[in-house]
């Protein structure tokens, strides 16, 4: 057993062309910790996403914070603890709602994840 705090101060900055804004990441399981599961904590600052992408498998949002998860045809607006299942090849983005921060656990198994341009 292993005890992982999650710890916004130790988030590294991510400039990853699937982002757009301000976004910083927590790794929760280092590689090599698990082989099922990638927990990561995805902070989003005022208004910043991500472009629209799939995942090869379900993942799962544990949200904190304000924040919208949408697809082509449905847009969710969220808000502390609510958990967002997205099934696996879903098109979908998520980020901050406008002038709020907005942190979700993203869980996933191993995959890949597909951005759309």
């Amino acid at each position: 057993m292993k005890l992982i705090r999650q710890n916004g101060t130790v988030a590294t900055p991510n400039q990853a062309p699937i982002f757009a804004g301000e976004v910083r990441r927590q790794n929760l399981v280092a590689d090599g910790d698990a082989s099922l599961v990638r927990p990561t904590a995805v902070t989003f600052e005022d208004g910043a996403r991500n472009k629209l992408h799939r995942h090869t498998t379900d993942q799962v949002l544990a949200t904190h914070g304000h924040g919208i998860v949408a697809t082509l045809d449905e847009e969710l607006h969220v808000s502390p603890g609510d958990v967002v299942l997205i099934p696996a090849g879903e098109r979908h983005w998520h980020g901050a709602a406008t002038r709020h921060d907005f942190t979700h656990l993203s869980i996933l198994t191993p995959g890949e994840m597909v951005v759309e341009e």
